[in-house]
């Protein structure tokens, strides 16, 4: 399979340079330094494009599809959402308080959270126009707070059921799942919504991120329809089977999931399930998480030092699990290309490491590459979901540049960080 295929779909090699949406790659490290993060505005919106076209071809009622602001979120992505209709997904005040500075409106803010804290639920009462509820400890806080205006509430279902995802961490549906709450549970949940007259009208599961085959959520979309039922929501109620669709990271997992099949999928479930219960068809919301921004992302490194010991060969860049803590925590696979010189043969099988005190820090093991010097530059692809937002100052350090390209330009969106801004949030004894 083609690396090529891994990258931004504005992706091209001129003169044997990567360029992304018109821009070289290799001009944007020297100007900018690295690590480096870049974001293509093409790609976003193709991605999008594509869930929207295959909700309108395969459901025949109102959608809407939420961007997953713990992907990644910062004011430049909050205002993109916004271009393209997307309700944003936040966990907690600082999210919301991002997605607010980013100008997303409060209908189209919505909360998640296992266990929200009290200045969680106030920031949701304020900002938000959706809240999933975890839990009845805070579905009891929630009917004690002096709000006269609450979000719509969604009750959070585990469904039981679990989904194939590349490591158990990212599995969220399963009985042993802190997430959610029983069928039982959520009986009780709305039983006692009615009783206290909140605005109950939604059913919320999730099973699982980076999942490539939807079969798994077909009786997971039973059970909440079923609970749905039971619960009497009529017209204009909503459901949200959730999300998580996967993307190939390598090109071993080449090509991408099709996200047809999996809208398709999920569509001609709910729309049978609710026939068969003579249930109103619901407001459909799909969560497609890392698939909308993580082919969208480019890191770029520079290599230092090369250790050469007999057949292990440990390529050693500027960055590393503190801006991508992926492999470490996952074992997730990775990909990359050299961003000169891209078509040189592929003679030497590199491992990928950066500056870090951990013998985990390593971002590619056992990949074919060009014969690599001190001074190239790598771009990893697929690096737009979950690396900056789990990134840390670990070794003290400083999280990248993030730029925006699009149609030839370079915009900063996010600015490194610097020693002062570590030194800043600090106070002496």
């Amino acid at each position: 399979m083609n690396r090529l295929d891994l990258f931004p779909i504005t992706t091209k090699v001129i003169q044997d340079r990567l360029t992304i949406a018109g821009v070289d790659i290799a001009t944007l490290a020297e100007e900018y330094e690295t690590p480096l993060y870049v974001y293509d505005r093409a790609t976003l919106d193709a991605v999008t494009q594509d869930y929207k076209t295959a909700l309108a071809s395969f459901y025949p009622m109102p959608f809407s599809i939420t961007y997953a602001g713990k992907s990644f979120l910062c004011k430049a992505i909050a205002q993109w959402s916004q271009t393209q209709g997307l309700l944003v997904d936040c966990t907690g005040e600082g999210e919301i308080a991002i997605a607010k500075a980013g100008g997303v409106p409060r209908e189209q803010i919505l909360v998640h959270g296992v266990n929200k804290s009290n200045n969680d639920l106030k920031a949701a009462a304020q900002y938000a126009g959706i809240l999933v509820v975890d839990n009845h400890s805070e579905l009891r806080r929630i009917a004690n707070m002096p709000v006269i205006d609450l979000p719509t509430l969604w009750l959070r279902l585990l469904p039981g059921v679990t989904v194939s995802t590349h490591h158990a961490h990212t599995q969220t549906g399963h009985h042993a799942s802190k997430f959610g709450m029983t069928a039982d549970e959520i009986r009780t949940a709305a039983a006692f919504c009615k009783e206290n007259n909140l605005p109950l009208n939604g059913i919320h599961f999730h099973q699982g991120s980076n999942f490539r085959d939807p079969e798994p959520l077909l009786p997971a979309i039973d059970l909440a329809l079923d609970l749905a039922k039971e619960i009497g929501f009529s017209s204009e109620w909503h459901f949200c089977p959730g999300g998580g669709w996967g993307v190939a990271y390598h090109e071993d997992e080449l090509p991408h999931p099709s996200i047809e099949s999996y809208v398709r999928g999920i569509a001609e479930s709910v729309l049978s399930g609710c026939q068969q219960r003579g249930l109103d068809l619901p407001y459909l919301h799909l969560e497609p998480g890392r698939s909308i921004s993580a082919r969208a992302g480019v890191a770029i490194y520079r290599v230092g030092a090369i250790k050469r010991r007999g057949d292990k060969v440990w390529v050693l860049i500027d960055g590393g699990m503190a801006d991508n803590p992926r492999h470490a925590m996952y074992g997730a696979r990775y990909s990359c290309l050299a961003v000169t010189a891209i078509g040189g043969e592929r003679s030497e099988v590199v491992s990928i490491a950066g500056p870090y005190c951990e013998s985990g820090d390593v971002i590619i093991e056992d990949l074919p590459m060009p014969h690599l010097n001190e001074g190239d530059l790598i771009a990893v692809p697929m690096s737009g979901a979950y690396h900056l937002s789990m990134a840390s100052n670990y070794n003290g350090a400083r999280k990248p540049t993030v730029l925006w390209l699009e149609e030839g330009r370079a915009k900063i969106i996010q600015h490194r960080e610097t020693p002062g801004d570590l030194c800043a949030r600090d106070e002496k004894l």
